[in-house]
């Protein structure tokens, strides 16, 4: 391989653990996975909370949308290994100072959420952060904010989609990278792919040296890479 492709946990390591649970960034950590890729919303109270979807339905003991809870009132729920949903404070002291990379999802695209790209942006400022934060997004225009707020991080679009000219694209929209459901040559723009958990799949990737893999089992994609 030209070069070695990084592994990201996506949403941690739900294999083993609820997805986007503190638990499962913890053990990620400890066993010195590469990055670790989430998502984040915003409380009525305007306070970044770690969950995928814009219901706390379908991964807590709970029903609703996150918006219309206060962080105080959305912690008298649960993920099923019993834990509340992290709060974004949580996840950054949990990496403080590890080698850890991060990959912010803002999940602006079903439901958008007023100044979360200033908030954010401002935590991760003052987290004592190892590497720059990818901030991914699939609303284009939550990315366009992000870059006017903090031209000093990475930005990727997230998309399923196929770019005609990925290259410029990525300049036009001031992208560092390209997080796909598929690979696509891309030419001199970072490219992650997800969500891969495929044995086959991740040897044709890690032998294409994308940038990064996002997966459900980081151990596993591991297992492939030091084999190859």
């Amino acid at each position: 391989m030209a070069s070695t492709s990084l592994i990201y946990g996506h949403r941690g390591v739900p294999v083993k653990f609820p997805e986007n649970s503190l638990a499962g960034f913890a053990y990620a950590i400890a066993h010195q996975i590469d990055g670790l890729e989430f998502d984040v919303h915003l409380t009525r109270d305007r306070v970044p909370v770690i969950m995928h979807d814009e219901r706390i339905d379908r991964t807590t003991n709970g029903r609703g949308r996150i918006i219309d809870y206060s962080l105080a009132e959305l912690r008298q729920f649960t993920l099923a290994n019993g834990e509340p949903i992290p709060a974004l404070a949580e996840l950054l002291a949990l990496v403080a100072a590890k080698p850890v990379h991060l990959n912010l999802e803002l999940k602006t695209d079903h439901q958008y959420y007023p100044g979360i790209e200033r908030l954010v942006l401002g935590m991760l400022k003052r987290a004592d952060l190892v590497y720059p934060v990818v901030i991914s997004s699939f609303n284009l225009h939550s990315i366009e904010r992000s870059y006017a707020i903090d031209p000093s991080q990475q930005y990727a679009f997230l998309t399923s989609a196929r770019i005609g000219d990925p290259e410029d694209f990525a300049a036009t929209e001031h992208l560092e990278g390209l997080h796909l459901e598929h690979y696509q040559p891309v030419g001199q723009v970072s490219e992650r792919v997800w969500t891969v958990d495929d044995p086959a799949e991740l040897r044709r990737l890690f032998a294409r040296s994308v940038s990064a893999v996002i997966t459900n089992n980081f151990e596993l994609a591991r297992d492939v890479r030091a084999a190859m």
